[in-house]
């Protein structure tokens, strides 16, 4: 299993940003135990509906606040309190922001070392999101949110959890460069393709006609930060928007979700347009099946036997570099890769591959 200094991806053993940490629709009343970064975090939802991040380990005697579902607080659904939550060992309770509130059988002031540390947690299509960041810095980009999500005319797939793989991040984030994987592994050769860099945005341009459609199939893919990929897809008249979401839950282990939305052609969708799109979204997933077969079998590729031809790689793993160091030193990095690289043996996208860009969040201009 390689790890971030194997990669020598920089200072940090896990990257900067934005990163899927649950599926809500997994989050009800009892708390949820995490494990993501190297460590182990306690995850609810307050009775205002306030989303909370802490560390998972009570600051008494250390006991887990969401990894005791047998006792007597936690069988009757009595550890939250307000938006704070209760230890299920002796019931210290914390309030969102950490700190120790009450304890029972005491009437002194709570210690000021009773203190666990909060993260910022943010909701977004259906996603339940942290910040995470090395050097403890707030948050400078906002995770992305498609406006498709709440419309009306766009039907909302639900999150598939495809569990961990023992691969690092890394070799994930190499398949945006990679053109030349597209016809051995999906059936699915491209006529163009292009890669561009733009800060924290990483994005893919491909396409090329699909015998099995009788149509074009054409990709507009982009990563917000290092671990959430997005991506607009138009087969013919169907529209989708693809979600692969990735953190990092060790150094050099991966969880993954999926998930797809798909353009109605009616403002409201029926049962039998949902059902279809449930088997949309299963093609669209045995497709990324075929990615995940690969690396969850494959060797790191610490150092790629590149071709003149693949560029984009090296490109690729310079841009992220910039999550694996200090904030003030990720311009150094993206600059180096600012703008667009076209692998030598293909073709630029044509202008009608640009129509999938129109209302794309942090749209490259």
């Amino acid at each position: 299993m390689a790890r971030s200094e194997d990669y020598k991806l920089g200072d940090f053993a896990f990257p900067r940003g934005w990163f899927m940490i649950a599926d809500a629709a997994e989050l009800g009343r009892a708390p949820l135990a995490l494990r993501f970064f190297g460590k182990d975090f306690a995850l609810y939802r307050g009775e205002s509906g306030r989303l909370v991040l802490l560390d998972a380990h009570c600051s008494h005697m250390g006991a887990h606040l969401a990894a005791s579902a047998s006792a007597s607080i936690a069988v009757h659904g009595e550890q939250i309190e307000g938006d704070s939550i209760r230890c299920p060992y002796h019931g210290w309770r914390y309030a969102p922001d950490g700190r120790a509130d009450h304890i029972p059988d005491y009437d002194g002031p709570c210690p000021k070392a009773a203190k666990l540390r909060s993260y910022d947690v943010r909701e977004v299509m259906g996603a339940i999101m942290m910040w995470h960041d090395p050097e403890d810095g707030a948050p400078d980009v906002d995770p992305p949110a498609l406006p498709e999500w709440d419309r009306p005319d766009w039907i909302n797939g639900a999150y598939d959890h495809l569990g961990t793989l023992n691969v690092h991040p890394q070799e994930i984030l190499d398949n945006m460069a990679d053109s030349n994987h597209l016809g051995p592994t999906h059936g699915s050769p491209c006529e163009y393709f292009e890669n561009q860099f733009a800060g924290p945005l990483y994005y893919q341009r491909q396409g090329g006609f699909r015998r099995e459609y009788d149509a074009y199939l054409m990709t507009y893919t982009w990563y917000t930060g290092p671990g959430l990929l997005l991506s607009r897809q138009s087969i013919g008249d169907v529209r989708g928007i693809e979600f692969i979401f990735h953190t990092p839950v060790d150094d050099g282990v991966t969880k993954v979700w999926h998930n797809n939305l798909l353009r109605s052609p009616g403002d409201a969708p029926d049962e039998a347009l949902k059902a279809a799109a449930r088997r949309m979204q299963d093609e669209v997933l045995s497709a990324f099946q075929q990615d995940f077969d690969i690396w969850a079998n494959k060797k790191p590729a610490i150092r790629i036997l590149g071709l003149p031809t693949e560029r984009n790689f090296a490109l690729g793993r310079i841009w992220y570099r910039q999550f694996y160091n200090p904030r003030d030193q990720a311009e150094s990095f993206w600059k180096q890769v600012d703008g667009r690289h076209v692998p030598t043996h293909k073709q630029r996208p044509p202008d009608i591959a640009m129509d999938l860009e129109a209302d794309a969040h942090g749209a490259a201009s």
